[in-house]
């Protein structure tokens, strides 16, 4: 298990601004719920890596512990987790869209571009596999081709990413996207819901097409902060807190 002064550190890699009174899109995530995700996280990984030494064939466990290092940012050591699974049992690769995700933060754009890919055989409803294939592509070979290679949809999917696919695709803007969903008077929980993937997409596509800016970054703040991704904590949140703490991180190196 990380010391407190590792803990510390790590939580000032990723969240520069942690320890300092800065606005909420700078930090988004109160200081002692960054290092109790890191503490829960870590005691996961160390956990699963006995689990490990008891039985090196534990996909379980190498599951297990991928998540809980990709959630504390080690994104190579994930990796290799989620590759393990699939060395173990290779009927895995298909399904396994956590190891096209590992792959995009590790700058691996190819590879993670063909993990989404062939994801879309196991699920070819989920549009959010098909915007990480946009985003993998794009950071890959530019903007023309990534829409050019946009995987096709037919049925219906979950709010809000039949619009964010069109943002995507270059149908409609990012503003539009928020518009529909008030525009279908959602209850509040649902709401809630459906806006924490908008501003995660909203903010991610913004960056790729715009650069690091503070609209990027207001986005994956509200994501970041946002009430149904924190009470549930699902892998989704945990890689928008991420990637949120990265722009920061790249938009104050900037300043300096």
């Amino acid at each position: 298990m990380n010391s407190p002064s590792n803990t510390v550190f790590l939580i000032l890699f990723l969240y520069p601004f942690a320890f300092f009174g800065q606005a909420p899109e700078i930090q988004p995530i109160p200081t002692a719920e960054l290092l109790e995700i890191n503490k829960k996280y870590s005691e996961l990984e160390r956990v699963a890596s006995l689990r490990i030494q008891e039985n090196p064939n534990d996909i379980s466990s190498f599951s297990n512990r991928g998540d809980a290092r990709l959630f504390l940012g080690k994104f190579l050591d994930s990796r290799n987790d989620y590759e393990k699974m699939i060395e173990l049992n290779p009927k895995l690769e298909v399904s396994h869209w956590r190891l096209g995700i590992a792959y995009f933060y590790l700058s691996d754009f190819s590879k993670a571009a063909r993990q989404f890919e062939i994801y879309h055989q196991y699920d070819n409803v989920d549009r959010e596999n098909g915007i990480w294939r946009f985003m993998s592509q794009y950071k890959d070979k530019g903007l023309e081709y990534a829409r050019n290679g946009l995987l096709l949809y037919t049925q219906n999917d979950r709010p809000p990413y039949p619009w964010l696919y069109g943002m995507f695709a270059g149908d409609i803007k990012s503003g539009e996207v928020f518009k529909r969903i008030k525009s279908k008077a959602f209850s509040t929980h649902y709401e809630t819901r459906v806006l924490f993937h908008a501003d995660l997409y909203v903010g991610i596509f913004l960056e790729l097409t715009e650069g690091p800016s503070s609209q990027a970054l207001f986005h994956l703040a509200r994501a970041a902060s946002n009430e149904y991704g924190r009470k549930s904590g699902t892998f989704m949140w945990q890689v928008a807190r991420l990637h949120h703490a990265r722009l920061a991180k790249i938009m104050s190196n900037l300043k300096e």
